[in-house]
């Protein structure tokens, strides 16, 4: 039998990962997703090529772990504070970016490319899915109410991060529930459930 792999939770293997995905978020900053190889980010990790492919498959799997994290981070703290709003998620998540601009700045900015910007999209969509679940029954009107406010939600989390003068996030927070409360209610209204969207042509 071979060695056993050590666990994720290791301190040595958090130190790699962690290693690895700043050094993402610095090469994106600097090249763009597409102007760095694994072996560029290696090389700025100061990790070994080897080591990378016990963690990791390729620099993409580096940045779905990296927005997996932090979607459990957000889902955390949502428990703790007992939040029962829809679309909760929507303040830790402004607030985390205007904690950490460098990071965020990477995953939507200009530089960010498709990629990154699809892996910030695809966590958003799935956070609003998760609440809207809990309001909605599934079908075309749930899933068009996921799709129109998770990208709602999107552009305004890039505005907040360029604003001028700055925005705080409560103030970015606010404007978001004021703007998608009318959303909900009318996905709510009796009857709309059951409802094709198209059925009124």
């Amino acid at each position: 039998m071979g060695a056993k792999l050590p666990s994720r939770d290791d301190r040595r293997v958090r130190r790699t990962r962690g290693a690895l995905r700043d050094a993402l978020v610095a090469l994106i900053i600097e090249r763009g997703w597409d102007g760095f190889s694994v072996q560029d980010l290696c090389e700025r990790a100061d990790v070994g090529r080897s080591t990378f492919y016990v963690h990791f498959a390729d620099k993409e799997e580096v940045l779905g772990g990296a927005f997996a994290d932090l979607g459990r981070e957000l889902r955390a703290q949502l428990a703790r504070s007992g939040a029962e709003r829809p679309l909760g998620f929507s303040r830790g998540l402004l607030a985390h970016a205007q904690e950490h601009l460098r990071v965020f700045r990477a995953w939507v900015g200009r530089r960010s490319g498709h990629v990154v910007q699809g892996k910030m999209r695809d966590l958003v969509r799935d956070l609003v899915r998760e609440d809207l679940a809990k309001l909605l029954p599934p079908g075309a009107r749930r899933d068009g109410s996921v799709a129109f406010l998770a990208g709602a939600f999107f552009e305004l989390l890039i505005w907040s991060l360029e604003a001028k003068p700055p925005t705080t996030a409560p103030e970015a927070d606010a404007l978001f529930q004021e703007l998608a409360s009318p959303v909900l209610a009318v996905a709510r209204l009796p009857g709309a459930a059951g409802r094709d969207p198209g059925s009124d042509r």
